[in-house]
């Protein structure tokens, strides 16, 4: 029998989504007061440096797999049914929709309210860097990517605030109960993965991050990372065929 979860390590896995809230809630109130004065470039610039430090934590990650080849063959069928899925454009249908239907039922300031609220839950909540850096928290407890996310997303609040107000210093809510669920239920699945399983979906995970940091952040090129997420799953499973094979994971 499992011993009884130690509130601590709960709260320790919760690190990074606290983090993201508080730099929610300092640029969205800097936003309130100076966000017309910050200037255009300078948040350029900034962005730039976030996607070349992103760019060599993804490296970093995607070197630590034992097998290149399974994060290869998870990556292509993760991709396969990714695609199948239409997850990248399910995501960013479902956040239009969202936005479409709430600010329609709304009207005069409340509009305006329920805009910078619904505006900033969808950009600091649903996108392949919030589950990716979730997952990793949940399970070693490492916060680095969502750490990423929190300077970003406390940049992005700060602009959004400036032009839509303090609806959204409220979508910390919405940052802190869905973030901190993945985190969470990332630490339960901890118990039924390998050190082997997370090493390799930690490798994906690298790889989804360079997509991330090219596309999103740089602009290099346009890549549908979300249509990627299935690999995070397929690479334990091939773990776990390989193992009940017999085979080894080194090449």
């Amino acid at each position: 029998m499992n011993p009884r979860p130690n509130p601590q390590a709960y709260n320790a896995r919760m690190v990074g989504t606290i983090l993201n809230v508080i730099t929610v809630l300092i640029g969205g109130t800097l936003g309130l007061f100076f966000g017309a004065r910050f200037p255009e470039r300078m948040r350029h610039t900034i962005v730039a440096g976030l996607g070349l430090f992103t760019l060599a934590i993804g490296a970093r990650l995607s070197l630590e797999s034992n097998n290149s080849i399974l994060v290869l063959i998870s990556l292509l069928i993760g991709g396969v049914l990714g695609e199948w899925m239409n997850i990248e454009d399910r995501l960013e249908a479902m956040g239009a929709w969202l936005q479409t239907r709430f600010a329609a039922k709304a009207a005069g300031g409340r509009a305006l309210f329920v805009r910078g609220f619904l505006t900033a839950s969808l950009l600091f909540c649903i996108g392949p860097m919030t589950i990716l850096g979730s997952i990793q928290d949940g399970l070693s407890g490492d916060y680095e990517l969502l750490a990423i996310k929190a300077v970003l997303d406390g940049f992005a609040s700060m602009v959004f605030a400036s032009t839509l107000g303090i609806g959204v210093l409220f979508s910390t809510v919405v940052v802190l109960v869905y973030q901190g669920s993945l985190s969470l239920l990332a630490q339960q699945a901890n118990n039924l993965l390998s050190p082997e399983m997370i090493t390799e979906m930690t490798a994906v995970g690298g790889i989804l991050l360079l997509g991330i940091a090219f596309s999103s952040l740089l602009e290099i090129k346009k890549i549908r990372v979300g249509n990627f997420l299935p690999a995070l799953v397929i690479a334990p499973l091939l773990v776990a065929v390989l193992d009940a094979l017999g085979l080894s994971l080194m090449p």
